[in-house]
């Protein structure tokens, strides 16, 4: 018998080990991580992009995403105002402005009355330059991001990093515990921080500024990437409905910076030459930061700002929106190669969505024989303002307009003890009374909203008290605050609100789908495929056919 065992013993342990490595195998592979996680936002991408330029994209840019990646073709910013600034916060931390307290890129404090850019900080100081442009933080965002949760997962060995021409593009998706944030100093042409997140710049960014990439931007200028007849646009290059960029006396190809050369650069942030030089110093970042190199997950949040300085100038229709698209495929097609030449077995993720959309603009609208206008919020609280001081003797009770929400001087309301529910009351009628508005009501009592119910929930989660207004009106469709020409955003329509979402890279399948989706199911989704906790504010849900 002890003969038998003997023999036994050999494939027992043999059988044991198998099973075992089997069980160590499945266990490490379901807690596989990818060693790079990029988040790119094009600011201003209005869904249909991903079609309207489809035939003229490459094989390596957004035709990649949508041939290899998974698209939610029916993704929807659940909240107003549709900006920047609430855009790239409910992006990362999967919460709406009612819970993260980014309720616009700026608003009025209730209690003090004062006006307050989302990521001004005057304790912290600015690095690179000698502006005032660096003295901001993530300070007053509430909820914490995808990247901070990545950070506490790994104790802090995970590094997270944000880049954006703008510094609300950078700071907000990078979080409250990111390693650095860098964004675009018109001043010198430089990327810059500030000493939220050090006291001085990295020797590498400080060479790559010295390349002096944006002198090169300028004197070169903005000519078609080809012959102009090649271009879909109906209109001529030549119209009356784009804007001039600043320093330009003209609204045709080419585009002379050379205007502002030697005064300041942003010229950059209007051309497509801004997503180039973003794009170039996200793949040194990776290089010099040597993300994804170190055995934990590392995440980019990269914004791609010039796509909104171009659409609020020219506008959807516009040639230089199809050439700054035609050139953003090219410069994505290049980084995606990048991405691919740095990991091996393509071992990263990266998901492409958007803050926001943006209206066509309204007088071209309007020669299409479509219902379309403007009402300027300067011109709403001038009229208004004039009428509530002939009634109730007071002058400027209304204090500020922002965001299509009135802001009323509430001390000076309660020092003349007006009747502050007469004075709403009668602010809403008069609203009600202009052709261009649909809806004004209370914000005070947002239950108590007077719309269809998906529509009032978006008005619920986009109101935090101490940040929000006293009223708010509604526009009529296609309808705008602004001049006519170029565009503008923030309200709830589908032109606005309607925003790509693709995911891509190692494990995730080809497809598609037109179920509705929301903005804060991105973060959920992230956290759920990198297997660590969602942000603390998270109200999404998690998008199962991507983790699948």
């Amino acid at each position: 018998m002890r003969i038998k065992y003997f023999f036994l013993l050999p494939f027992t342990l043999f059988f044991y080990n198998c099973v075992n490595a089997q069980i160590n195998k499945e266990l490490n592979n379901g807690l596989a991580r990818p060693k790079l996680v990029v988040g790119l936002v094009v600011d201003q991408m209005r869904w249909d992009y991903l079609y309207r330029y489809y035939n003229r994209y490459s094989e390596g840019g957004f035709k990649r995403l949508l041939k290899s990646g998974f698209s939610f073709e029916n993704a929807i910013i659940p909240y107003t105002p549709t900006v920047t600034a609430a855009g790239h916060a409910c992006i990362y931390t999967g919460s709406v402005p009612a819970i993260n307290g980014i309720v616009g890129n700026s608003w009025i404090e209730r209690l003090t009355g004062k006006s307050m850019y989302c990521t001004a900080d005057n304790t912290v100081q600015s690095v690179g330059t000698k502006s005032d442009d660096g003295e901001m933080s993530p300070k007053n965002m509430f909820a914490n991001t995808i990247g901070d949760e990545l950070r506490f997962a790994s104790n802090f060995k995970s590094r997270v990093f944000g880049i954006g021409l703008k510094d609300r593009g950078a700071i907000l998706p990078a979080g409250h515990s990111a390693n650095a944030a860098y964004w675009f100093d018109d001043a010198t042409g430089n990327w810059i921080t500030s000493t939220y997140y050090m006291n001085t710049l990295p020797t590498w960014v400080d060479e790559f500024n010295g390349q002096k990439m944006p002198d090169a931007y300028i004197k070169t200028g903005w000519n078609l990437l080809y012959n102009i007849n090649k271009y879909d646009q109906s209109i001529p290059d030549d119209n009356r409905f784009e804007k001039n960029i600043p320093g330009e006396k003209t609204v045709t190809f080419p585009h002379n910076f050379s205007s502002n050369e030697g005064k300041d650069f942003i010229s950059v942030r209007f051309s497509p030459f801004g997503n180039s030089f973003t794009l170039d110093f996200a793949k040194q970042m990776i290089v010099k930061e040597k993300l994804g190199a170190t055995g934990q997950t590392d995440m980019l949040c990269i914004s791609l700002s010039s796509t909104d300085y171009i659409g609020h100038i020219f506008g959807p229709q516009s040639i230089e929106m199809e050439d700054t698209y035609l050139r953003l495929d090219k410069e994505l097609e290049s980084f995606f190669a990048n991405l691919d030449k740095t990991f091996t077995n393509k071992n990263y993720i990266v998901f492409l969505t958007a803050d926001h959309g943006a209206a066509y603009t309204p007088d071209y609208m309007k020669a299409m024989k479509q219902s379309a206008g403007t009402l300027m919020e300067a011109n709403v609280k001038k009229t208004l303002n004039t009428a509530l001081e002939e009634k109730f003797n007071a002058k400027n009770i209304i204090a500020s307009a922002l965001e299509y929400q009135l802001f009323l001087d509430n001390k000076l309301i309660d020092s003349l003890k007006l009747n502050r529910n007469e004075i709403e009351a009668d602010i809403i009628k008069k609203l009600l009374a202009m052709p261009e508005v649909s809806n004004a009501f209370s914000l005070n009592n947002p239950a108590q909203i007077l719309l269809p119910e998906f529509l009032k929930q978006r008005f619920v989660n986009g109101f935090f008290y101490n940040r929000c207004s006293d009223v708010q009106y509604i526009l009529k469709p296609q309808y705008t605050d602004g001049t006519g020409k170029g565009t503008d955003h923030g309200s709830w329509n589908p032109y606005d609100a309607h925003i790509p979402l693709l995911f891509f890279g190692n494990g995730i399948k080809q497809g598609k789908t037109n179920r509705e989706v929301c903005m804060t199911d991105i973060a959920p989704t992230i956290a759920a495929m990198l297997k660590i906790q969602m942000p603390s504010g998270s109200v999404g849900k998690v998008l199962e056919e991507v983790v699948k």
